[in-house]
This record gives C-alpha cells, sequence and structure tokens, in this order.
C-alpha cells in the first residue's frame, strides 16, 4: 500500500501560503474586469476559470471538498474535482471563486474571492444545501450565544458580555424575507441590524474584527457550504459560530447521509466545521469593510488579499501591484 505525502504545518506555510493567494489575486482581477456589467454568471465563469489555473500549479495534490456545486460538467471546481501536482502531498480545498457575484455585477460593497486549504479531513463536507447560523467575534466565554436562543436574548448577552447597551451592538443579518422576525427580534432588543444584500461568508467574518467593520454578530440562514468557508476564517482568527444544516430535499439529505450529517438537530461548532492546520486567502473584487477592491490603473493593477494562518492565529495583508497581464 502507498501511504499519501503527509504535510507539517512549516510545509503549509512554505507551499500555500503564497500559491494560495495567487489563486485568489486571480479570480479576483478576473472577476473585476466585469464589476458593473449586470452579468453574475460571465463574472463567476470567469472567476472560476483564473482560480482553476493558479490552483493547477499548487505544488500539492488537492481535492475540491468545498466548491462550485456537485456537477463535473458546470464547474472546473466542482467538489470532488482533483487539482495540482499528482506527485504532491495531499491537502483538502474549500473554494469560493466569486463570494457575491451579484455585488460583483452590480458593483456593490463586499464581493470577495476567497480559498482556504488545510490537511486531508480537516473539512466538514457540507451539503449544498441551506445552514442557520449566528456567529460572534474573538474573546467572548464560549457558549455566549446560541442557536436556539431568541434573537433578543443573544443580542442583550452579547451587549453584557462586551460592556455596553444593546444599542451599541450590531447584527448582520442577509437581507430577505425569512429573515424579517429576526430582524425584528434584533431590534426590538435595541441593536442595530446593518442588512447585506448577498456575500454571507463575508457577513459572518466581519465578526472576527468589529473595530473595523462595525458587525459584532452575524445571524441567519445562508448556505451551508459558505458556512463551512467562514468558520475556517473563525478558526483563524477566532470568534465563536454554530450551524444547522437544513436538508429541505431527498438529494440533500441523502448527500448529508454519505458523509455522516445525519442528525437535523445537531448545532455545528467552528472546531466541528475545521480541524488541522488551515490557511485562508481573502481577496477583494468590490471594495468592503474586509479588503478593498481590485483597482485598475495605467500600467498597473493592485489588489489586496488577507492571509489567515490558524497554526499561528495571524492575519497578514498582502497588498500587490502588477503588470496587467492577469
Amino acid at each position: 500500500m502507498t501511504l499519501k505525502p503527509q504535510l507539517d504545518a512549516a510545509s503549509i506555510d512554505r507551499l500555500l501560503t503564497i500559491e494560495l493567494a495567487r489563486a485568489t489575486e486571480r479570480a479576483a482581477v478576473a472577476a473585476a474586469r466585469l464589476r458593473g456589467r449586470g452579468d453574475e454568471m460571465s463574472a463567476d465563469r470567469a472567476a472560476v476559470e483564473a482560480m482553476y489555473e493558479e490552483l493547477a500549479r499548487l505544488p500539492v495534490r488537492g481535492r475540491i471538498v468545498i466548491g462550485e456545486g456537485d456537477d463535473a460538467e458546470s464547474s472546473r471546481l466542482h467538489v470532488g474535482a482533483e487539482i495540482g501536482a499528482a506527485a504532491g502531498p495531499h491537502v483538502e480545498l474549500a473554494v469560493a471563486p466569486l463570494e457575491g457575484a451579484t455585488l460583483c455585477a452590480k458593483d456593490m460593497s463586499g464581493s470577495i474571492a476567497i480559498a482556504a486549504a488545510a490537511t486531508s479531513g480537516s473539512f466538514l463536507h457540507a451539503p449544498d444545501s441551506y445552514m442557520d447560523k449566528i456567529a460572534i467575534g474573538p474573546g467572548y466565554p464560549k457558549g455566549l450565544v446560541d442557536l436556539d436562543r431568541d434573537p433578543a436574548d443573544n443580542v442583550r448577552a452579547l451587549a453584557e458580555a462586551k460592556g455596553v447597551p444593546a444599542a451599541e451592538i450590531t447584527v448582520c443579518v442577509l437581507d430577505r424575507p425569512r429573515h424579517a422576525q429576526i430582524i425584528s427580534k434584533c431590534r426590538k432588543a435595541g441593536a442595530c441590524v446593518r442588512l447585506i444584500s448577498d456575500g454571507d461568508v463575508a457577513g459572518i467574518v466581519f465578526v472576527t474584527d468589529p473595530t473595523e467593520t462595525g458587525v459584532d454578530m452575524y445571524l441567519g440562514r445562508g448556505g451551508a457550504p459558505e458556512g463551512v468557508l467562514a468558520a475556517a476564517v473563525l478558526r483563524c482568527a477566532g470568534g465563536q459560530m454554530q450551524g444547522r444544516l437544513v436538508l429541505e430535499t431527498p438529494e440533500q439529505r441523502a448527500s448529508a447521509l454519505r458523509h455522516g450529517l445525519d442528525d437535523p438537530r445537531k448545532k455545528y461548532s467552528v472546531a466541528d466545521m475545521v480541524t488541522g492546520d488551515v490557511v485562508v486567502c481573502v481577496t477583494g473584487v468590490t471594495d468592503g469593510p474586509l479588503v478593498d477592491g481590485v483597482v485598475f490603473d495605467k500600467g498597473r493593477i493592485e489588489t489586496e488579499t488577507l492571509v489567515y494562518r490558524s497554526a499561528t492565529s495571524t492575519v497578514r495583508c498582502i497588498g500587490a501591484r502588477r503588470r496587467p497581464r492577469i
């Protein structure tokens, strides 16, 4: 039996950090060329192709476990796709080449390209379904907030722990009719509610740095794969999160069952969704609270990327300038 080469923490840092950043940068630039054009699908395809080309150069053998759906014909970065050096060490990849495609198409704030890499078996293999989520930033007692508590109770608990009135708590929520009750209860508790039209990965990541983003808590229902990507950032930057799968179709239930996710009541923590050493790169497509968007200037292209690393609990900001060849 041939054993798969394994990566230690130092190897992940050395082999993946810059290469993964290049992949999100390439995807962000490709998508940014189509900002404000009103064509979500074209922007997403451009980002997927650009990220794929860069990931194919990785000195590791990567397997997509969170990606662009399950259909191999619809995307080169589909779940299950293998990419990179055939003889290299094995890693898992979780990617969203264009998170917030609608934001990009409308040239609105907050569109990003994101990719995460970790040792094999590190990511929860979430089905393509919804997930109920709650998240807060670092520095609070474990279990301070809970999905099963009333939103108003969570707001009051966070305010008390932060030492401020509820009026100084800001809750980020996707602007969807399904969240009307959450929005109402948070406002009645005195909190400010920041509504976002798309991009709940970024919405959750906002809580990791409330001073910079102004967001203290995230609440609501969004994509389950996106929940795992957000949890990867929280594993590196700190914070708490709970997610519960919402399995509405036989296909979703079958997919969850294949990966042992058969308890519909289970609340998944950050540690349940992401383990091991993980590196996450986030590059801005449009300007947002996390990172600046791509800048096209005469003779150069500028990008801004955040690189998160769980083993060192570090967040690095990489600003890059390049000639317009990508």
